[in-house]
């Protein structure tokens, strides 16, 4: 077999290949070809990502990560249906993916488990008629990880800029690789062979059930982070073929959310190393206020001003919390933000106001979510 063949092999299969080797060699060549690999995708997701939060911002990168995922996947696995309406169905998620996340963010609870379920059963149904092949999961977690980082405004047109240069790309990967595949079959005989009585679509039900109800709660209770309630849940009923029950992942989540709890609690330490914070109170403090920049102590920048963000802050242990996009005003150390965005000055109970205070050069930027 060639080096380049081994490459697009997919890792179980390179794995069950080494089990089967007879000779060192063999496995030390495919133990190479699947690190190898590893190392190509990881550095072209580097490359792929960072160039296109970039050009449409930081603020995007939840997108750029779901068009990598998206592009890596289309080319192995198409929609089973016809090419032309295999685009226009493209067309139609990447639309679902932009807009239905900064809807959720603005509609009151009365409509988000309805937002949430059309949404989320289009997309699967749209993408996923063989769930075995990994679609549906591909699409839900798209779909979670940008409704947990919602844009609004000038934010919300470069991602949708950003979704149209996706459109392309993952559009030409899909004709060059599936163009002659399923041409006898339109996207209006799926619709027509819905039927409850198959497992594919009692899946797909129970998928956008499960976790329409739990983003929906996330919300509506005003939980932090709530996209990770999304997954969990997502990861739990992604089981094909359909299953009536899920006790032993159940378990095993409870055993991994717990590993993962003590592991992140034992490096915290080292994650505020460079951060000017100086223990995990402080860091919890600065994460719920919203401060943005965390940059090291004695960094160049002015200090006179914090930046507030009209939308929800995304806080994570990447040596920076980052907002999820939108406008920021600049207000004054010592200002607060009122509902309307505008700003007036505080005071502090027995201490006397002054420029001196207010505009002096010990501030930190800060950035709060309203």
């Amino acid at each position: 077999m060639k080096f380049y063949d081994a490459l697009q092999m997919d890792p179980s299969v390179l794995k069950r290949m080494i089990a089967s080797c007879d000779t060192k060699h063999h496995k030390a060549y495919y133990w190479t070809a699947m690190a190898v690999r590893s190392v190509l995708i990881v550095g072209f997701a580097i490359v792929f990502i960072s160039l296109l939060s970039g050009i449409f911002g930081s603020d995007n990168t939840p997108l750029a990560v779901a068009l990598f995922c998206m592009m890596l996947g289309i080319r192995f696995v198409n929609f089973e249906y016809c090419i032309r309406d295999s685009l226009a169905a493209l067309a139609a998620v990447l639309a679902i993916l932009v807009l239905a996340p900064s809807a959720a963010a603005l509609l009151p609870p009365f409509f988000l488990i309805p937002l949430h379920f059309t949404a989320f059963f289009a997309l699967l149904y749209m993408t996923t008629q063989r769930p075995e092949m990994g679609n549906g999961g591909l699409y839900s977690f798209a779909y979670i990880y940008l409704t947990g980082n919602p844009v609004f405004g000038e934010a919300l047109v470069r991602r949708g800029l950003l979704a149209l240069t996706g459109y392309f790309i993952c559009g030409a990967i899909l004709f060059a690789k599936h163009r002659n595949q399923h041409r006898t079959i339109r996207f209006l005989h799926v619709i027509r062979g819905f039927d409850l009585s198959s497992p594919v679509y009692v899946w797909q039900l129970r998928m956008a059930l499960g976790v329409s109800l739990v983003m929906t709660a996330g919300q509506v209770f005003g939980v932090e982070r709530f996209m990770w309630m999304g997954f969990a849940c997502a990861s739990l009923l992604s089981e094909y073929p359909y299953s009536g029950s899920t006790l032993i992942r159940f378990r095993h989540r409870i055993v991994g959310a717990v590993a993962g709890d003590g592991s992140v609690g034992r490096d915290l330490p080292g994650l505020l190393h460079g951060l000017p914070v100086q223990n995990s109170n402080e860091l919890l403090r600065c994460a719920d206020a919203g401060r943005r920049d965390l940059r090291p102590s004695g960094s160049s920048g002015s200090s006179d001003y914090g930046y507030f963000s009209r939308c929800n802050i995304r806080p994570g242990l990447r040596g920076s919390l980052s907002p999820a996009g939108c406008s920021q005003i600049p207000v004054r150390i010592g200002e607060r933000i009122t509902k309307y965005g505008t700003s007036e000055k505080t005071r502090t109970p027995g201490r006397k106001s002054s420029d001196k205070h207010e505009h002096g050069k010990s501030g930190k930027r800060c950035a709060f979510p309203l």
